[in-house]
Formats: C-alpha cells, structure tokens, sequence
C-alpha cells in the first residue's frame, strides 16, 4: 500500500513514544486516525487533543468506520501488543496491511527522501543533528530519531519537506526495512550478539544494508570499519574520519569548554564551525552530520548556524550541573566503545580533576561478552561504582553479574559495588568532582534526584 492510497491509519498499541510519532506524522497528513492503547497517559490524551481516536479497551466495536475499509487502512502495531489481541486478530482475519513500526519508516523511506544514520554507536546524536541542520534550514525535514532532541522536546520533526531523517536501527535487523536516499554509518562494532549470533552475521547485516541505498543515493561511511559494503550502481561513497577522509576536521581547538574546527569537504569547505553542545566525540558526529545536509544541499551558513544552534538529545552527555567546582551529567552509552568514546571526551573536557562514573550494565549477554572492554574503558576514569545488571528483555545468565567488570577494573581504580536503590545515599553520602553516570538502563529516573541532592550539599 502506497502513502497516497492509505485514508485512514489505525494503531494497536497507541502510546508508545516512537508509534506516537508516526501517528502524528499522519494526523499532519489530515488522515484519519485511531487506536487502541491499554491505558491513558499523558501522550495518549495529548494525541487526542491533537485529533486522533483513542479507546482503552480491547474491542473490535470500538473500531472507527473509517478503520475497517481494508482498501484504505493501514494498521500499525507494536511487538508488545499480544498476537491473540482481538483487535489485531480482526485486522488480520479480514485482510488488512499489517505493518510494524520499522515497516512504516520504510515506508516512509520509499515515499520520501530517506536520510538515514546506522551504526553500533554515535547514530541517534548524528541523526537528531542532522535534523537540526536541516529544520533550520532552506530545506527543513521530517524526522524520526531515537531520543529527545533538547532543541525540540520531541523525537519527531514534522513538515512538508520531501526529506525525512531516520535513526537506522540495526536491532532485529530493523533497518532492513528502510530504502535510503542517503546514509551514514558511524560504527559496525559488534552487538545484539543474543540477535545476530556472531560478530560476522552483524558485519553481514550492515552489507544487506548497503544494498538498499536508493540509485543516485550516497553512503557516508566512517573509515577503516571492517564492515564491506556492496552499493548498488549509481551510489556515491564518501568517507569520513576525525582528522582525514572526503569529510574530515582540521584546526580543532578545545579551551574554555569551547570547540572549534573547519569542515573540510569535497563540495565546499567551511572555516571555523562552532559546536553547540560542545563534547569532543560530537566534532565526528557533526562531520558526519553536516556530510549528508551538504549533499541533500545545505547551504555553508546553515550548516555554520546548525551545529551553533545544536542543543544535544536527552541522555547523551546531558550536563545537569556544570559548574567550576561540580559537574554532573548522564550519558546513555552502554556499549564498550561508547564508554569508551564517553571516557575520553570526558577526561579530554575535564584534564585535571577527578572523574567518577556510576554505571548501570545493561543486559546479561552484553556484559558476558564484552566485560573485558566495559573493565578497560571504565579504567580511563579514576574512581567507578557499579550496579547490578539491567537486564532488559533477558533472564538471568548463571555467573554473569556485574563482578565480571568489576574484578577487572584496573587496580589503580577507586572502585565499589552498590545495589540500584543504595545510589541515592550513596551520592549523599560521598563527594565528587566530575560525575557521570552510564547506562542505557533505568538508572537514568534517579537523574534528577541526584542533580537535586548534589546542588544541595554544594549549595548551588
């Protein structure tokens, strides 16, 4: 079913913060649209506000007219949503498309021009810069990313533009669904080693990938990625790198909590970009970012404007206080190369002081893999204070705890393990100088409550 023909859309399974934003992508659209969801919430009564049907119980009655002309509805649901659900059942039985979240981005992909940001790493901080770029420019965007933009409050963009930027998700081989006008990929370190099996199916993965690029598209590839592409005839490829590639940085300066650098590029390079959230691992990001803009046909002042302007996403080096004498922040980087990314911007940011880091470990297959590399990243810190695993989708793994990191902590670390409901005594307890957290776990809800303890022993 093409865009054109879809009247109606219905979701089973409303409330979610990614299925919200593809249903106001079409209530945008002035379509029809409806749902389910098992209870109300703030996003489910701001969505009808805004227009959409939404019932909360599970009933084929409850269906809208509009909804049930198979011609004309296409139905969206979430994998949480049980397949005996009566109402998906409906759907189902009676012949309507049917469609996950990741197919409708690929929809999306195929209707638009998809520019889209894949990788192990750095893709939600790229994508969600690039959407800024490109908001802010002549040639706006759609957008639909993988965290909260703090330029927007949102992880949705929506506009008239022919352009739609995607977070590339390779969980589930998601991103298979896309059709790329362009894309990024920042990094193919293996993970998802509970979906993939080995690091040479995940490499694979991100082969099929490459294969999907739209003819007279472009793939801007991170260099010296062990990943092979295989581009389709008529792709263009670009690489780029920190200090060398088609795209690259040259001039960097970092003094004052300041970045600086000129964007050297084959098409037209720009002197003295400012970084507005200024965190070294975010000059390749916006490299990468400002790569695509140009190529879809930003112009130099709006990518000089751009990066400025740029506010950072929610959980990805987001500074709760930072001050001379205390910093605080939370970082979602749960996978070894993004502690340590993290680490060393950190450290680069912050040369002589102490930094502390409490990290949240997510997923029992991800620390039993990779405990080795979580032990060697945390040890470019200089006091770290665990807590027990996230565990996420999983159950138990028998000898896979936290320990495994925490025994091969280098020894010169300060280093403790807590339980998740200590760490609030615990930064009551103790004094700190630059503190981090880490984890893509739920650590992050006690975020705010810390931010409020330490402001309160440090009487800012």
């Amino acid at each position: 079913m093409e865009l054109k023909d879809i009247k109606a859309v219905y979701f089973v399974g409303a409330g979610g913060i990614g299925m919200s934003a593809i249903a106001r992508y079409f209530i945008n659209r002035g379509l029809v649209v409806a749902g389910y969801d098992k209870t109300p919430s703030t996003l489910t009564r701001q969505l009808e506000k805004e227009g959409m049907l939404i019932h909360y119980e599970e009933n084929v009655d409850e269906i809208p007219h509009t909804c049930r002309k198979k011609e004309n509805c296409l139905v969206i649901y979430t994998p949480a949503i049980p397949a005996d659900h009566q109402e998906l059942v409906y759907f189902r039985e009676n012949g309507f498309e049917i469609q996950k979240r990741a197919q409708v981005l690929g929809t999306l992909t195929r209707q638009h021009k998809g520019l889209c940001v894949a990788g192990t790493h750095g893709k939600t901080t790229t994508s969600t810069m690039c959407a800024h770029i490109m908001h802010q420019s002549h040639l706006d965007c759609n957008a639909f990313l993988g965290g909260i933009s703090k330029n927007y409050g949102t992880n949705y963009i929506l506009s008239a533009s022919d352009y739609v930027v995607i977070e590339a998700d390779e969980f589930d081989r998601s991103f298979h669904w896309l059709s790329p006008f362009m894309t990024v990929i920042t990094s193919t370190d293996p993970d998802h080693l509970d979906i993939y099996g080995t690091k040479e199916a995940y490499l694979e993965s991100f082969r099929h990938y490459t294969e999907l690029i739209q003819p007279e598209g472009a793939l801007i590839i991170h260099r010296g990625l062990e990943m092979k592409e295989n581009l389709p005839a008529g792709v263009r490829r670009y690489d780029y790198a920190l200090t060398e590639g088609d795209f690259h940085a040259e001039n960097i300066h970092i003094e004052n909590g300041e970045i600086t650098f000129d964007f050297i590029s084959p098409i037209e390079s720009v002197k003295n970009i400012e970084l507005g959230q200024p965190v070294p691992i975010n000059i390749e990001n916006g490299i990468a970012a400002m790569a695509m803009a140009q190529l879809a046909g930003c112009t130099a002042e709006e990518l000089r404007i751009g990066l400025m302007t740029y506010s950072g996403v929610e959980r990805r080096f987001d500074f709760k206080i930072k001050t001379d004498k205390l910093v605080f922040l939370s970082d979602y980087a749960h996978h070894p190369k993004e502690i340590l990314q993290s680490a060393r911007s950190i450290r680069e940011l912050y040369k002589n002081r102490k930094i502390s880091a409490i990290f949240q470990p997510h997923l029992y297959t991800r620390t039993r893999d990779f405990y080795h590399d979580f032990a060697d990243a945390l040890s470019l810190l200089d006091e770290v204070i665990l807590t027990e695993i996230y565990p996420a989708r999983e159950l138990p793994i028998e000898g896979v705890t936290s320990a495994l990191i925490y025994d091969n902590l280098r020894p010169s670390i300060e280093k403790q393990m807590i339980n998740k409901d200590e760490v609030l005594s615990f930064v009551k307890e103790h004094s700190f100088d630059v503190l981090i957290v880490l984890g893509a776990g739920d650590l992050d809800n006690q975020v705010p409550e810390m931010a409020r303890i330490l402001k309160e022993k440090a009487n800012l």
